[in-house]
């Protein structure tokens, strides 16, 4: 070995310890809750749906998106507001806000305030937020890839550190029509 490839692998050993004590990478997430979703996920869940009476946890710039009946802002605070029939919930991704908006959704179905509702999140299975949802789901679709979304001005952003699912809540039988193209959509 020469003192090349003696270096060479002096690196690799040095990037696999630095590898192996990060922590995992969605440790490494930036905290922002600005994510804004790609207008074909709306349309097919508009399509499911027939319409989104309400977006919970919204805002100005992406209800120009969603065009929901009734939005929430950050300010108006969604979490303790009626949400209608109909809901599309792209909630923040960070705690304890997701977990805050799952609960509600999931309260709110049981009591037959919400009749369906398309849920935009973090396919992170093995959390207490996605299994509170897929307590009350009737299908999901796991995405191929992560979804790019997009910024403030619709362009779209780096791509967030993991894969995303949208849950089905409802009696519709065409969720796998309309988001079968975007993964596999696996039935509760």
């Amino acid at each position: 070995m020469n003192d090349t490839d003696t270096a060479l692998v002096k690196l690799d050993a040095a990037k696999a310890a630095a590898t192996l004590n990060a922590p995992p990478h969605v440790a490494r997430a930036t905290g922002e809750n600005e994510w804004y979703t790609p207008p074909e996920y709306i349309e097919a869940a508009r399509a499911v749906m027939g319409g989104i009476d309400c977006d919970p946890a919204s805002s100005d710039i992406a209800n120009e998106t969603v065009r929901a009946t009734t939005y929430y802002t950050k300010e108006t605070n969604g979490l303790d507001k009626p949400w209608g029939k109909r809901v599309w919930l792209n909630p923040p991704y960070s705690q304890p806000l997701v977990s805050q908006f799952a609960h509600a959704l999931v309260d709110k179905v049981r009591a037959g305030e919400v009749k369906q509702a398309c849920v935009l999140v973090n396919n992170a299975t093995e959390t207490k937020f996605f299994q509170t949802l897929l307590s009350v789901a009737t299908a999901v679709c796991f995405r191929l890839g992560r979804i790019k979304f997009l910024n403030p001005d619709g362009k779209p952003t780096g791509l967030p550190l993991q894969g995303q699912a949208v849950l089905y809540i409802g009696d519709a039988r065409d969720f796998a029509d309309h988001f079968g193209g975007f993964g596999h959509v696996l039935w509760t």
